[in-house]
């Protein structure tokens, strides 16, 4: 693996901070003489990605991709949608094959199709040369059977966003960092008055990443390395237990929550712990700064495994084989990934988005603010989709059909029993594990 350092990697000024327009697009144009990929003649592009929740993201983004437009003469026209939107839009495209050239979407997502994705093993390789290597999840998200379908642009650390004051009021220094004192918190801030809250609903990012914790925390798995189908266990019925336990210290309505649903009842006031990306502090440290100075962030609790068990938010984009400008597609890939554009791109995301090369572990944004640092670490603390298994198209499905947040809901809300709530959740993975 290279060895980079902060010099290496923050080398040339349009790296540092929000690169100007001049040096970005004098950056780019240099680039484009020499990308290997050189775009078809009369190629444009249809980008379709999440819609974003940090603005300067979104402007940072949209800076790359006019210099790209600029040095390549390729126009780029990109729409978002929101995270719940992305992955229905998508999959239609893939069965039509019309719409979109590259989707930027979430998680496992182009592994519902992965016939339909263009092989991009070419642009994992050159990325992953130049700067360090992927990280173990990266690639795991990337690859479907050994090859490359889709290219990790970053992961969201999604962590325990919770009010300093009201941890302190419950009789707590710190979150802490074991499952059993996470509970005893969430209840000592329940009975304060200064409740917690995690989606139960079809929240795509918030609610998938805290439910597969959840489980995986209890050495608890949907299928095993092989595939095979071991819900039914009682370490599922123990991580039942316990997150119905924690469900009793919530705000109400979560179980209809989306993924904007805790960000809105956090900066109203009404929401003291929940599990998010740095997008609630960014807000506040703009619209409410009183909220921004109470308030930090923590890693989630590690189960009896002493490891963790994390579910972060990747962000694959894929290109589809039906595009008409496949050389154009990779270009752009690689033009994202490139140090002078994405250093710029991680500290105008604020921390949101994290690294899917070990190259960039040294970018400033993460000790710029204390409160930032344990996102960092988001992309290297996280397993990928299948926990156990690898990423394939049958546990892009699973997720896609919230198979363990449905079954954790049921259970906290009374629809089912225990043995009733993971009965459906193992029923639910045979027909889509045993289809062909």
């Amino acid at each position: 693996m290279t060895s980079f350092d902060r010099r290496s990697i923050l080398k040339g000024g349009a790296a540092l901070g929000l690169a100007s327009a001049a040096g970005l697009d004098g950056f780019a144009r240099a680039w484009a003489q020499e990308n290997q990929w050189k775009p078809e003649a009369g190629a444009s592009l249809k980008l379709l990605r999440w819609k974003r929740f940090i603005p300067s993201e979104d402007e940072a983004f949209m800076r790359l991709v006019d210099a790209f437009t600029k040095a390549t003469g390729v126009p780029v026209s990109v729409t978002s949608e929101s995270f719940d939107d992305i992955q229905p839009k998508a999959s239609v495209a893939a069965n039509t094959g019309q719409g979109p050239d590259m989707v930027w979407g979430l998680y496992s997502f182009p592994a519902l199709f992965p016939s339909k994705c263009l092989e991009v093993g070419d642009v994992a390789d050159y990325l992953g040369k130049k700067y360090g290597g992927w990280v173990p999840a990266a690639e795991a998200y990337g690859k479907v059977k050994g090859k490359w379908i889709a290219i990790p642009m970053a992961f969201n650390g999604g962590y325990i966003n919770y009010r300093i004051s009201s941890v302190k009021k419950a009789g707590f220094d710190k979150v802490p960092e074991d499952l059993d004192g996470f509970l005893e918190l969430c209840r000592a801030m329940k009975k304060n008055n200064t409740p917690c809250g995690f989606a139960l609903g079809h929240a795509t990012g918030d609610g998938n990443s805290w439910a597969h914790w959840a489980l995986w925390s209890h050495d608890a798995y949907l299928v095993d390395a092989n595939e095979k189908i071991i819900i039914n266990s009682p370490e599922t019925a123990k991580a039942l237990e316990y997150v119905k336990n924690l469900y009793q210290t919530f705000i109400p309505g979560t179980v209809s929550w989306n993924d904007s649903s805790n960000n809105k009842a956090f900066l109203s006031g009404d929401l003291h712990l929940t599990n998010n990306g740095i997008s609630i502090y960014a807000t506040a440290k703009t619209e409410r700064k009183d909220i921004a100075e109470d308030m930090d962030h923590a890693v989630y609790p590690v189960g009896k495994s002493g490891k963790p068990t994390e579910f972060q938010l990747a962000f694959p984009i894929l290109a589809y084989t039906y595009t008409k400008a496949p050389n154009a597609c990779k270009a752009f890939m690689a033009f994202a990934l490139e140090a002078q554009n994405y250093n710029a791109w991680l500290e105008a995301s604020q921390g949101y988005l994290c690294h899917p090369l070990n190259a960039y572990a040294n970018n400033p944004i993460w000790t710029a603010d204390p409160k930032n640092k344990v996102f960092r670490e988001a992309s290297t603390r996280t397993l990928a989709a299948g926990g156990l298994a690898p990423v394939s198209e049958k546990v892009a499905a699973v997720l896609a059909d919230f198979v363990v947040i449905d079954m954790f809901a049921a259970y906290c809300t009374g629809r089912d029993d225990a043995k009733g709530a993971i009965r459906t959740a193992e029923r639910q993975a045979q027909r889509i594990f045993r289809s062909s």
